[in-house]
C-alpha cells in the first residue's frame, strides 16, 4: 500500500564509498502539550549527513565523465529520525505525505551510484534481533514504486524520538528483506487504518496511544537555503507562517482524480507575478491537486506546464522532459502563485528554479514538469507553504511559509484551525532577490520584459551560481522522475 512520488532527476552520481555514521540530533522535542516534533532534514544538510559530504574529490565514473559527488536521487528528499527498538536504533526515513506505511532497511548493495550507496549506509539500519521488544511477524508484502521496490516483513517494536519523552509501543512497520533502487526507508504519513491499510500506521498510533490529540500534523519544509524544516505531529508552530490558516477540504477518494485516498484539494488557479507586478493568470489552471512531500518537482498538465515554462523563456522540454531556464532568473523578485480559496501561496523564483552544477557548468531547470496522468504539488511548491494535514477534520489548512521564530501550539479536537494566525509578517518578495548586475535575461513574462506581462521592468541580473542552495551534481544520463503513485496494492 505504500508508494510515493519520489524525486525527479536521474544523474550519474559519484563519490568514494565507505561506511559512514550520522551525527545524532537531540532536537526532536515536545512540551506539556500532546504533540511531538521532528526536524525535517534535507539530505544535502552537511551538519547532519556530514560524512556523506566529507569527501569532495573528483573521480571518473564508469561512463568516463568527471563529476563532483552528489547522490543520484537521495539529494532531493527530506528526512526525519526515528529511534526504533530497545536499545534504540536510529534510522533516518524519508518523510512522505504520498504513502501510508513505514519501512526501514534498504539494501544498499543493489544501488549502482556510489554516492547513493554512501547515503544509504548513512541513514541507519534496524536489526530486530538486537531489540528486546521486537516481534517479527510471518506477514510479508511487496511495495512497488515508480522506481524501485521493497519486499518487507512486518515487525512490531517500540519507537522513541530523540530529545523527547514520548514513546510509541508495539508499532507495526516493515523491515525490508530485499529492495531494488531504494536508498532509504520511508515514513508514509498518508491515511492509514481502514482507509488504505488494515492496521494502524504511524499517524494512527500517535493518536491511539495518546501522544497526540488528533490525527493532524503540520509541515514546514523550510527554504532551500535553510536545508531544514520541521514536522509537528499534533501541533503547529505559529512562528512559521504569516496570516490566518485557510482550510481546504480534502477531496474524498470517490471524487478524486484517481480514486485513491490522498491529500487532494481544489486549486482555484495559477498565476505569475513578475518583477513588474503585472499579474498573469493562467487559463485552464483550476483543478484538483495532490500535496506530496515525497515529490521533488511539481507535476502539471502539459499545456499548463508549457505555458509557465514559456514565461520563463523556455521553448519546451529537453530530451529528459525538463524545462531549461536561464539561471539569472534566480535573482529576480518574482513569484509563481498557487491560489486556493482564501489563500494564495507565492513561490519565489529562486525556490521554483532548480540550480544544478555539472562538469559542463551550471544549468537551471524549472521546478515544474509536464505529466498527462497526475497533477501534484511537490517540494518546489511546498517549501513556500505552511500546511497542516488534518485527517481528523478531512482538511488541509494552508498559509504562506515564513520563518520568524518558534511558538508551538497543540492541536486539540476543539480547535478551530481557521482562526489560527501566524506571528510572522508577510514576506516582501519584491525585495527578496537582487535585480541588479550584469548579464542578459531571456525575454519573457517572468522577467517582466515580455509583451505578455505588459511590463516595463528591467531585464538585467547577474547569474546566481554560487548560492547556499546550489548543490554539486553530476551530468545527466536520463530522466528518473520517480513517480511512485500511492495506490492501494
Amino acid at each position: 500500500m505504500a508508494s510515493r512520488l519520489l524525486s525527479l532527476f536521474a544523474l550519474v552520481s559519484v563519490a568514494s564509498c565507505h561506511a559512514v555514521d550520522v551525527a545524532p540530533r537531540a532536537d526532536s522535542t515536545d512540551s506539556s502539550g500532546k504533540y511531538v516534533k521532528f526536524p525535517v532534514i534535507h539530505s544535502t544538510n552537511q551538519d547532519v549527513f556530514a560524512d556523506v559530504w566529507a569527501k569532495r574529490d573528483v573521480w571518473s565514473s564508469k561512463r568516463g565523465i568527471q563529476t563532483l559527488p552528489l547522490a543520484n536521487r537521495s539529494d532531493v528528499a527530506y528526512y526525519a529520525r526515528l529511534d526504533i527498538g530497545n536499545p534504540p536504533q536510529p534510522n533516518y526515513v524519508q518523510l512522505d505525505t504520498g504513502s501510508f506505511e513505514l519501512w526501514v532497511n534498504p539494501d544498499c548493495s543493489t544501488l549502482e551510484a556510489t554516492s547513493d550507496i554512501r547515503f544509504c549506509q548513512a541513514v541507519g539500519s534496524y536489526n530486530p534481533s538486537s531489540s528486546s521488544s521486537s516481534v517479527v511477524s510471518t506477514s510479508t508484502k511487496t511495495l512497488r514504486y515508480g522506481i524501485g521496490s521493497a519486499n518487507i516483513q512486518y515487525v512490531t517494536d517500540d519507537i522513541t524520538f530523540a530529545g523527547s519523552n514520548s514513546q510509541l509501543k508495539s508499532v507495526q512497520f516493515g523491515a525490508a528483506t530485499t529492495t531494488v533502487d531504494e536508498f532509504s526507508g520511508i515514513l508514509g504519513i498518508g491515511h492509514g487504518e481502514n482507509v488504505t491499510i488494515r492496521y494502524k500506521n504511524f499517524v494512527d498510533e500517535l493518536q491511539d496511544q495518546g501522544v497526540t490529540d488528533t490525527k493532524a500534523f503540520s509541515l514546514a519544509l523550510g527554504s532551500k537555503s535553510e536545508q531544514e524544516g520541521v514536522v509537528i505531529f499534533g501541533g503547529i508552530d505559529t512562528g512559521k507562517f504569516a496570516g490566518t490558516l485557510q482550510s481546504q477540504p480534502i477531496i474524498p477518494a470517490a471524487k478524486s482524480p484517481d480514486g485513491v485516498p490522498r491529500y487532494w484539494i481544489a486549486m482555484d488557479h495559477m498565476s505569475l507575478t513578475p518583477p513588474s507586478g503585472n499579474v498573469k493568470k493562467y487559463d485552464n489552471s483550476t483543478m484538483a491537486v495532490f500535496l506530496d512531500s515525497g515529490a521533488t518537482l511539481t507535476l502539471l498538465p502539459q499545456a499548463l506546464a508549457d505555458a509557465v515554462a514559456a514565461d520563463f523563456g523556455s521553448d519546451g522540454t529537453d530530451s529528459n522532459g525538463f524545462y531549461l531556464v536561464d539561471c539569472s532568473l534566480n535573482n529576480l523578485p518574482g513569484t509563481v502563485d498557487f491560489a486556493f480559496p482564501g489563500i494564495t501561496i507565492q513561490v519565489p523564483y529562486n525556490e521554483m528554479i532548480r540550480e544544478l552544477r555539472t562538469s559542463f557548468g551550471t544549468q537551471c531547470y524549472l521546478g515544474i514538469t509536464p505529466n498527462s496522468d497526475f497533477v501534484l504539488l511537490g517540494d518546489t511548491m511546498l517549501r513556500s507553504a505552511y500546511a497542516v494535514f488534518d485527517q481528523t477534520n478531512d482538511a488541509i489548512h494552508l498559509a504562506q511559509y515564513v520563518n520568524c521564530g518558534t511558538n508551538e501550539v497543540e492541536i486539540t479536537t476543539s480547535m478551530n484551525m481557521s482562526q489560527i494566525t501566524g506571528q510572522c509578517d508577510p514576506p516582501n518578495f519584491r525585495n527578496s532577490a537582487s535585480s541588479t548586475g550584469s548579464g542578459t535575461l531571456p525575454t519573457g513574462t517572468a522577467t517582466g520584459t515580455g509583451a505578455a506581462a505588459g511590463s516595463t521592468g528591467t531585464g538585467n541580473a547577474a547569474p546566481s551560481l554560487y548560492t547556499a542552495s546550489t548543490v554539486w551534481i553530476p551530468v545527466w544520463v536520463g530522466a528518473f522522475f520517480a513517480i511512485g503513485l500511492a495506490g492501494i496494492l
